[in-house]
């Protein structure tokens, strides 16, 4: 498993990097200010930020006790990434709409927009970083998951 530490750099600089994609990207496609949606954006890596950390542990503590590690297949990947985007969606979503002073159906379309991006950049993020970062028992160790 991964220490602390370890677990910090990971929710950190994903946060870091997603949200430097996503704050232009997105007041660009909802035709917000870049600071309004800026706003949001760092309200809501922060919020992130802790539950990436929670949500990574005890994904990793029921991993090692289903399956006796925490080598993620590509499935897994899958159902990790949507799980927390769904989590964090259902969080976020009175943030944006008091915030922005929309709708709860537009917050939810914008919500939704957000999660979808960061659907695809937490599973890229998630096999980059395992690829630098691997962990010492995955040394000398191929799978599906892990190829490039």
């Amino acid at each position: 498993m991964r220490s602390t530490s370890d677990r910090i750099r990971h929710a950190i600089s994903f946060e870091i990097i997603g949200l430097a994609l996503v704050t232009p990207l997105g007041a660009l496609a909802f035709g917000m200010p870049l600071a309004d949606v800026g706003v949001v954006g760092v309200a809501g890596a922060t919020l992130a930020t802790g539950w990436n950390y929670l949500y990574n542990l005890g994904f990793d503590h029921a991993m090692q006790r289903l399956t006796g590690g925490t080598r993620k297949s590509l499935a897994v990947r899958v159902l990790h990434a949507v799980l927390f985007e769904g989590g964090l969606l259902l969080a976020l979503l009175p943030l944006i709409a008091w915030y922005l002073d929309v709708s709860l159906l537009e917050a939810f379309l914008m919500d939704v927009s957000f999660a979808l991006f960061y659907l695809v950049y937490t599973f890229v993020f998630n096999w980059a970083y395992d690829r630098i970062f691997p962990l010492p028992d995955w040394q000398g160790k191929t799978s599906d998951a892990m190829r490039g």
